[in-house]
């Protein structure tokens, strides 16, 4: 029976009344404005996390999973880089030796970072270097794996000679010299990041090292590819000696991605603000209900209704116009993000983003975050007047009206 009234009455006062259609409209407003939020909501969610794991994999492909680094004025060793071999045979392995300079075509200079590697070893754990070993599978000698920035600073073509200077400290720390030598373009890579694409080289260790004067097996740090790098890195800490580290990525660039983060909560925050704005026409679309039909009210309590079944009825509507809100909200959020995902609609500069298409991806976690965040608004909103409506002076009601 409590059900029934219950039922009747809700499905009553959601119809369309001729002499209050202003309530009708509140209502309409309200189911529009949690309809709104929630899509709102649910695209920018996914945006956050479609660019940060954008950037997670760029920048996870130029800083690599793992890092290996000498600290305290040493080096690593090729026994050292042996050892690890030997003991982590899942792991793959690239040592490098670096050096910054200054390059020099014609009139042009420009800053740039060097590494000497094993191609074949640096194309297995960076997915770049595979990439340019397609289009040129030997680099001898003194030839040049650039950045896409670096070819257009210095308007360079492929077999170019570019002439790239060396600051060599003097033993005694009193003074700098330079160390020019000439290399050759042979290809171009393109990691989607400016940044590195302007400063990043590379080039066969063998000559990297006869430039700077190092012994064979004398590497300045070695480069680590993991499937499971927080896991892993544990390992590999274990059996490093004393005088070297091993550094994460996520340990490079944990402040970008704390600060990603932030931005994202604060978003959440700020949004979730429209469908708190938007369910307070709930509570007003509730109170004219309730104030419209005090007589049906007195009524009703009058002939033996109980007082949850009128908190129930009321409940019940402002849970109906909300929860409506919500589910096509969903339904529009996820039409909105699968066409945004994949159309045209809006396009990003594709040498910036390295791709024109937004990239979208709602975690389940943000879902369930939205979906009980906007339920417990709602729900919160259908209370207050809930309450009201059984605050009713049956007496007086019945008597004045």
């Amino acid at each position: 029976m409590k059900q029934t009234i219950s039922r009747y009455l809700i499905k009553k006062y959601l119809r369309f009344d001729k002499t209050q259609p202003f309530i009708t409209v509140s209502a309409i407003l309200a189911f529009l404005g949690v309809t709104i939020g929630l899509t709102v909501l649910m695209v920018t969610m996914a945006l956050m996390n479609g660019m940060m794991k954008e950037f997670e994999h760029k920048l996870f492909i130029m800083n690599y999973p793992i890092t290996i680094l000498p600290f305290g004025g040493s080096n690593v060793a090729k026994g050292d880089l042996e050892h690890l071999k030997s003991k982590l045979p899942n792991l793959k392995f690239s040592p490098y030796i670096l050096s910054q300079v200054v390059l020099k075509q014609g009139q042009s200079l420009d800053g740039g970072m060097i590494f000497g590697i094993n191609f074949e070893d640096e194309a297995a754990v960076n997915s770049i270097v595979g990439d340019a070993l397609k289009n040129t599978p030997t680099f001898n000698e003194y030839d040049i794996l650039a950045g896409h920035g670096i070819k257009e600073a210095l308007i360079l073509d492929k077999g170019d000679k570019m002439t790239v200077v060396f600051m060599q400290g003097d033993p005694s720390g009193l003074a700098l010299f330079p160390k020019i030598k000439r290399f050759t373009f042979q290809e171009e890579f393109n990691s989607g990041l400016i940044n590195y694409d302007k400063a990043y080289m590379f080039t066969t260790m063998s000559s990297l090292a006869k430039v700077l004067g190092y012994e064979e097996g004398v590497y300045d740090g070695i480069h680590v590819y993991s499937a499971e790098p927080m896991k892993d890195i544990e390992a590999i800490r274990d059996l490093l000696p004393s005088n070297l580290r091993a550094i994460g990525w996520w340990q490079q660039n944990g402040n970008f991605f704390s600060a990603f983060e932030l931005e994202k909560r604060a978003l959440f925050i700020v949004l979730m603000l429209i469908t708190l704005v938007a369910s307070l026409n709930i509570v007003s679309s509730l109170l004219m209900t309730i104030m419209n039909r005090r007589q049906e009210i007195a009524l009703l309590l009058s002939l033996g209704a109980k007082i949850s079944e009128i908190k129930k009825t009321f409940f019940g509507i402002g849970m109906a116009i909300g929860c409506s809100g919500i589910v096509f909200g969903i339904l529009l959020g996820f039409v909105a993000i699968f066409a945004l995902g994949n159309f045209d609609i809006i396009s990003l500069p594709a040498d910036v983003y390295g791709s024109s298409k937004l990239p979208l991806d709602l975690s389940v976690k943000d879902f369930v975050l939205i979906v009980f965040g906007a339920l417990a608004i709602v729900a919160a909103s259908s209370y207050y007047p809930t309450k009201k409506a059984t605050q009713v002076d049956i007496l007086g009601t019945l008597r004045n009206e």
